[in-house]
């Protein structure tokens, strides 16, 4: 896009500040990751940075460019994966919402899989396919209308879309 996405303006607020206030909306800790440990490698270098400063067991990611993720999905995600007092469900270790017919956010992972996401930046796999891939992530698929809730803006054209809808009064719910 050409532009940090984070501080697009959808509404009255950006799209991060609406992402963070639906997260936090759920009572979970919330953290941005602003300056990553590996640069230039995407989103895998969040990941990791978020990986290898967290004191907790398992980190739930969602994008910044993703600003219709709701509180309910965010629950709906975290409690597949570990109970609400933070605790781990075992055997999942990775655990990935299906987008779009592939792996993709809002996903949740064990801080014991940093090397496992550092070994994907150095191999250059730097997608979120090939990391499910090599996690052996549980895809978690979602129902509708959860799933076209997973709009996340890339182009221009899709930036448009979403504001295009969201002056009509299109299914945006954001909040």
């Amino acid at each position: 896009m050409g532009r940090d996405k984070s501080r697009l303006r959808l509404g009255p607020t950006t799209m991060l500040v609406q992402i963070r206030k639906n997260a936090r909306a759920t009572g979970l800790p919330v953290r941005v990751i602003r300056r990553d440990c590996v640069p230039k490698c995407g989103p895998l270098g969040g990941i990791y940075t978020a990986l290898k400063t967290t004191r907790a067991d398992a980190v739930l990611f969602l994008a910044c460019d993703m600003p219709l993720v709701t509180r309910e999905i965010i629950e709906f995600v975290s409690g597949h994966f570990g109970d609400t007092s933070g605790n781990v469900k075992d055997p999942i270790g990775a655990l990935f919402v299906r987008t779009r017919g592939r792996p993709g956010f809002p996903f949740i992972l064990q801080r014991e899989n940093a090397a496992t996401v550092y070994k994907q930046i150095e191999k250059g796999q730097l997608s979120l396919q090939s990391l499910a891939k090599a996690l052996k992530a549980t895809i978690l698929p979602l129902k509708r209308p959860w799933s076209r809730l997973l709009f996340n803006i890339n182009t221009p054209r899709e930036w448009a879309i979403l504001r295009h809808r969201q002056r009509l009064g299109l299914s945006l719910h954001l909040g």
